[in-house]
């Protein structure tokens, strides 16, 4: 069809802490009147008022009709039909999928485990028929992590970012407020 306008299926909005990448992404799906928000930190429980406080800011900012999904089984969501999936964030989902695996205890199989995970939810990412914008941290310009964990994870996520962005038809890196299309 000639003249006709596709919106990307898969899009990666990058940036820093509080650069203002969820609300890009959030303005993404506007139009949609029907999202699956898939929320991937921790369900706050009271026990920290910051991070009460930051999950209520993003509650507070989507329309009523979109649906929340507090999950990190997101290779289920991408892989079932429905309406387009915002995926906030991947930088949470990794940390939590990294503890389940049992990365910080040294559990003998987490690096397999973990692996596993990840290679799942690349292949979920690849092959979903849902438009889907996933949102990450970019973590590779700052401070290089004073604990080996800390450099573990900044490398992790900097590798899952680039599988990810390597399969994504747009990707955006937000700073400072201002979204720059890197692809």
């Amino acid at each position: 069809m000639i003249g006709t306008f596709r919106r990307p299926r898969r899009t990666l909005v990058l940036g820093g802490a509080r650069s203002g990448k969820s609300s890009f992404a959030e303005q993404l799906l506007a139009r949609d009147r029907a999202v699956d928000y898939v929320a991937c930190g921790l369900v706050p429980d009271g026990s920290d008022p910051e991070w009460t406080g930051r999950v209520t800011l993003h509650r507070a900012r989507r329309p009523a009709s979109w649906r929340t999904l507090e999950t990190v089984d997101l290779a289920a969501v991408l892989g079932r039909p429905g309406p387009p999936v915002l995926v906030d964030c991947l930088t949470t989902w990794l940390a939590r999928v990294m503890d389940d695996c049992g990365i910080w205890s040294e559990a003998p199989d987490a690096d397999a485990r973990l692996a596993a995970e990840i290679d799942g939810l690349v292949d979920a990412w690849r092959g979903t028929r849902r438009r889907v914008v996933a949102v990450s941290n970019e973590v590779g310009s700052g401070v290089v992590p004073a604990t080996p964990s800390g450099r573990r994870f900044r490398d992790e996520l900097g590798v899952l970012n680039t599988r990810v962005a390597a399969t994504s038809r747009r990707v955006w890196l937000v700073t400072a407020g201002l979204p720059q299309r890197l692809r």
